[in-house]
């Protein structure tokens, strides 16, 4: 029997398969690709462009401003699906592709999928050297691409029309894989991109991918329940593997009934919350007073969905030398970390086993009360530092709360880099969950605006928060990366920005300061500059204003909390820009391991290089 075949150039065959894949949400079944975020150029114009256009009305193409920012985007949209729809990047050769690197960088680092699909060099190399191409002379198969291979878990090169029949359902098996998720590469080498090949028709029916749900080890869940019975003091640190698992109401019900108290990692925040019965803060280095407390104290810690960061870790001063961890989790590289005793599988599931396994057992029954009581305190604290006074600059702290009253119960905080993050991460008080995005795995500077708009895209269809990004960044990020206010004007998908100017990088000048060091090169005025008693000023709410953004200028905070409902009127995305504190800070008290000089002239440098010994002293050593 004949096989059917269909004849299409590789470009054409390789969209018109995105189109045919398709997943569920909430029993609903959705097109596994949301869209494709593009910028055009000689690498993937031509041929890629063409067969693009001809789908449009069941694969969408945005049109970006910066391969970055794009791709940034389409990490926000994953984040907001929590991981079970995708969208794909697409650029030309050369630097176009290079600038997306940054981007895998972050969606390896947050383990979040994304498909970027790059123009190449030609397979032929009959008119080599080519526009933006690169040439190593002893190996002339390298190129620009090649550098996706260190922030990728899929990379590949299509040097053939056929490869695409084995390497595409690769691509999104490693994408929707919960140990291995993370962005997937394409290289598109331009010649490979216009063969037309014979391709079985079987290749484009309909196909619905399921995220798996692997099951725990029968006997580490024994393990592990005999482990947690043995425990006086127990804490649970939920990671964002609870929230990509759907896990928040089962580990809910399962902290309540066990009388265990839950602190949340940075991607594991809006899990739960703010008052959960619960729930008692966010942990770490930009945490609470409370979950640092419990963790100090805790003798078994179930972490369930988290990489440990040493953000989570306090660069692993903050647990006892002799606590026992339980990891939980999808990955086997997260789940063996720190001797901890491994319990490999999907949230959701081994939740409910481990449940099972503990029979009746709970905790003493004054643990969770104390780990409230504690919370109470941390949440008063927070009212100390977020009330208003008479000072004439708001604090970051204050904003943070004036922002957060104003926000809708299902209106989403986005946030990345530099002074926002730990103000956020320690001050805002979620209200829904799954409504707060701070992306600290990699700390991308420029994340903020892109994710945004990839967030606003997102809240069509079933599994979306369905309210408003809400994005907070400083004034350096926003120098940074901000053309996507532009690209949100122009395809009309509203988000409310606002912009803290505290006169350059704050954050990283404070940690400078306190590691002995004078302000150098970080805020404004100790830059080398024209004029450092006056720094010029940036009218941020003119400059977005020109990119078709709703603006105001904000002198206050009350003036901020009128602006915010006049925001949320609007229309359009809408940038709101204040002035804001670069030296007041919501107080933290967990460590934090960075490098210190061993030799110095400065005194204050030698003090601070004692003090980041006594840190490393205190440090649980990991195997």
């Amino acid at each position: 029997m004949e096989r059917s075949t269909i004849r299409l150039t590789m470009a054409q065959a390789l969209v018109r398969w995105l189109t045919v894949q398709f997943t569920e949400i909430d029993g609903q079944r959705v097109p596994l690709f949301g869209g494709v975020f593009g910028i055009f150029g000689h690498g993937n114009v031509t041929c890629l462009s063409e067969a693009l256009e001809g789908v449009q009305d069941r694969l969408p193409t945005w049109r970006g401003q910066n391969e970055q920012s794009m791709a940034l985007a389409a990490i926000g949209f994953a984040k907001a699906k929590r991981r079970r729809q995708i969208m794909v990047a697409t650029s030309s050769i050369g630097p176009g592709a290079l600038n997306m690197v940054t981007a895998a960088g972050t969606a390896h680092a947050n383990r979040l999928p994304v498909l970027l699909i790059a123009g190449d060099t030609f397979t032929n190399r009959l008119p080599d050297p080519v526009l933006q191409q690169l040439e190593h002379f002893n190996n002339p198969t390298l190129t620009a691409n090649d550098a996706f291979k260190a922030v990728t878990r899929y990379w590949d090169r299509i040097t053939h029309p056929a490869q695409i029949i084995s390497s595409l359902p690769q691509a999104v098996s490693a994408m929707l894989d919960p140990a291995d998720c993370g962005p997937a590469f394409i290289g598109l080498p331009q010649d490979t991109q216009e063969i037309a090949f014979d391709y079985p028709v079987e290749f484009f029916e309909d196909r619905l991918w399921r995220i798996p749900r692997p099951r725990a080890d029968r006997q580490a869940v024994i393990e592990a329940a005999a482990l947690l019975r043995t425990a006086q003091k127990p804490l649970i640190v939920s990671g964002g593997g609870v929230r990509y698992s759907g896990a928040e109401d089962a580990l809910a019900r399962f902290a309540a009934a066990r009388g265990i108290p839950v602190v949340e990692t940075i991607a594991g925040k809006g899990g739960l919350t703010h008052y959960h019965p619960v729930h008692a803060g966010p942990i770490g280095i930009v945490g609470s007073t409370s979950a640092n407390s419990l963790a100090a104290e805790a003798d078994v810690i179930l972490a369930i969905g988290t990489r440990l960061q040493d953000f989570t870790t306090g660069s692993w001063t903050a647990f006892a030398r002799d606590a026992r961890f339980i990891a939980i989790n999808a990955a086997r590289h997260d789940a063996v970390k720190h001797r901890a005793l491994a319990v490999q599988g999907d949230a959701l599931e081994t939740i409910g086993d481990l449940d099972q396994a503990l029979g009746s057992w709970v905790a003493p029954a004054a643990h969770l009360p104390r780990a409230k009581a504690l919370f109470a305190e941390w949440d008063a604290l927070l009212d100390s530092h977020q009330a208003p006074t008479n000072a004439p600059i708001p604090t970051y702290a204050q904003v943070v709360q004036v922002v957060n009253a104003a926000a809708g119960e299902t209106d989403t905080l986005i946030s990345a880099a530099g002074g926002i993050p730990g103000e956020v991460a320690k001050g805002w008080r979620v209200k829904a969950p799954n409504t707060f995005d701070l992306e600290f795995g990699f700390s991308c500077m420029g994340y903020e605006i892109a994710a945004g708009w990839g967030c606003a895209m997102a809240q069509d269809g079933p599994g979306a928060a369905g309210g408003t990004p809400i994005v907070m960044l400083g004034d350096g990020t926003y120098m940074m990366m901000n053309s996507d206010i532009y690209s949100a004007v122009l395809s009309g998908h509203k988000m409310i920005v606002i912009v803290c100017d505290n006169g350059g990088y704050a954050v990283i000048s404070r940690l400078q300061q306190f590691k002995g060091v004078p302000g150098f090169n970080n805020l404004l005025k100790d830059c080398r500059i024209q004029t450092p008693e006056n720094p010029l000023h940036v009218d941020f709410a003119a400059h977005a204003a020109a990119m078709g953004a709703a603006t105001r200028q904000c002198h206050s905070l009350a003036d901020l909390a009128a602006a915010l409902q006049w925001a949320k009127g609007n229309d359009r995305t809408t940038v709101l820009s204040i002035v804001t504190d670069a030296y007041a800070w919501v107080p933290g008290d967990a460590d934090w391991d960075v490098g210190v000089p061993e030799v110095s002239e400065r005194d204050s440098v030698r003090q601070a290089r004692a003090q980041q010994d006594a840190i490393r002293a205190k440090q649980r050593i990991g195997i």
